[in-house]
C-alpha cells in the first residue's frame, strides 16, 4: 500500500479505473445522498433479514420502480447495497452513510454549503477569492453573510463547525481551566457554544466574545436564552483591522477553529495583534484539526479537501493547517508554543501559547 500523494506502483488499468470513480464522482455522491434523502436505504436496513426488491421499496415509498432501480443499480457499484437473487442488502458503507453522524455532517456540508459553488473553483484559485460564494451573495468573504444564507444551508454550516469543535469541548476545558482563568475571551465565539460551556464548567469565569456584528446574533441569542448576560460579554470586533487595539485583561484566549479561517500572513497580524494585548502570564489556546496529525487517512482526506471550501467559499486564502505552518505563524508573531495536545476530540490539537517575558 502506498502512502497518498506518492508514487504508487498501480497497474494502468488500476489506475484508469480510478481516473472513471473520479469522472464520475458527483454522480456517485448524489447517487448516496439520494439514497439516504429518499429512505431507500432505510427501508433495506428494516428488510435487513431478507433484504428487499426494487418493487416493494418503490411501493412502500411512492416511488416509481424506474428511479429506484437506476439508484440500486449504481449504488452497488460504489458498494453501497449488494444484491442476491434479485434483493438489496445494505453493506457497512451503505449503513455509514445512513446513519453515521459525521459522515452526514459532512455530507449535508458539502451537499448545501458547497456543492453549487465549486464549479467556480478553477475561478476561486486564479483569482485566490471565495468565487463560490456569488452563489449565495455578493459578500467579500462567507462571514459577513453567514447570517443571511439561506435557513437549510445555516443549518448545514453550524452543524458542520459544531460537530468537530464541540466534540473537543470535554476534553479541552480541563486543560484551559487548570490555571483557573478569571477572565477568558473568545476570539471568533461564533454561537456562543464554547462560553456557555466555560461558565458552565467554571462558576467564577467570565467570558468575552470578540466577532463580527453578523455572527454575534446569534451568540447574544443564545446567552439570552440561557440567561448568562451577566457572565458573558459580547465586544463587536473585526480583527483584521489594524487601527484598533486588542483589548487588555484576559487570563486566558481561546481561538478554535479560528486561524484557519485566514491566509498565513493574516494569522500572524492576528496573532501580533492578540500577543500586544497578553501580559506575559496571559494563556493563548489555540484549537486546529492539522492534516498531519491524524491517525486515519480518512480524516486527513477529510481535512484536506475541506481546505477547499476556504478556497472556493469562505474566502479564498486560507486552509486546514499542517501543524508546522501554524507554530511557524505563531513564532513569527513573537508568541511561543508552552504545550502541545494531540488526539482532542474528534481531531483537533490544543496547543497553549505566551507571549515571552
Amino acid at each position: 500500500m502506498t502512502t497518498p500523494g506518492s508514487k504508487n506502483t498501480k497497474s494502468a488499468l488500476e489506475a484508469k479505473s480510478d481516473a472513471q470513480k473520479i469522472a464520475f464522482a458527483p454522480v456517485a455522491f448524489q447517487v448516496a445522498k439520494s439514497l439516504r434523502d429518499l429512505g431507500i436505504l432505510e427501508h433495506i436496513h428494516r428488510a435487513r433479514d431478507r433484504g428487499a426488491a426494487v418493487e416493494e421499496i418503490a411501493a412502500d415509498l411512492n416511488l416509481n420502480d424506474y428511479g429506484v432501480r437506476v439508484l440500486l443499480e449504481f449504488g452497488a457499484s460504489i458498494d453501497l447495497v449488494a444484491v442476491e437473487e434479485n434483493r438489496y442488502h445494505l453493506t457497512k458503507t451503505g449503513l455509514f452513510i445512513l446513519s453515521d453522524p459525521l459522515t452526514r455532517v459532512n455530507m449535508d456540508f458539502i451537499h448545501d454549503v458547497c456543492y453549487r459553488g465549486l464549479f467556480h473553483l478553477p475561478q476561486a484559485v486564479a483569482e485566490t477569492k471565495p468565487a463560490g460564494l456569488k452563489v449565495f451573495g455578493d459578500w467579500p468573504t462567507i462571514y459577513e453573510g453567514l447570517a443571511s444564507l439561506p435557513a437549510d444551508v445555516q443549518k448545514s454550516w453550524f452543524a458542520f463547525d459544531h460537530y468537530y469543535s464541540d466534540m473537543a469541548f470535554p476534553e479541552a476545558l480541563p486543560i484551559v481551566f487548570k490555571r483557573r482563568p478569571a477572565r477568558l475571551f473568545d476570539v471568533g465565539g461564533n454561537t456562543g457554544k464554547w462560553a456557555v460551556a466555560c461558565v458552565d464548567y467554571d462558576p467564577h469565569v467570565r467570558v468575552t466574545l470578540l466577532d463580527l456584528p453578523g455572527q454575534l446574533v446569534k451568540a447574544r441569542q443564545t446567552i439570552g436564552e440561557k440567561g448568562l448576560e451577566n457572565r458573558i460579554d459580547c465586544l463587536e470586533f473585526d480583527i483584521l483591522q489594524t487601527d484598533r487595539p486588542f483589548p487588555a485583561g484576559a487570563d486566558a484566549i481561546w481561538m478554535s477553529q479560528f486561524l484557519d479561517c485566514f491566509s498565513e500572513d493574516q494569522i500572524v497580524h492576528i496573532l501580533t495583534l492578540t500577543g500586544s494585548g497578553m501580559r506575559p502570564d496571559t494563556d493563548l489556546y489555540i484549537l486546529e484539526p492539522f492534516w498531519n496529525r491524524q491517525r486515519f487517512e480518512a480524516a486527513r482526506y477529510s481535512l484536506q479537501a475541506t481546505s477547499l471550501y476556504f478556497t472556493c467559499m469562505a474566502n479564498g486564502n486560507s486552509k486546514m493547517y499542517h501543524s508546522e505552518e501554524m507554530i511557524r505563524c505563531i513564532e513569527r508573531s513573537g508568541l511561543s508554543v508552552e504545550e502541545e495536545f494531540d488526539d482532542i476530540g474528534v481531531c483537533h490539537t490544543l496547543l497553549r501559547c505566551r507571549r515571552p517575558d
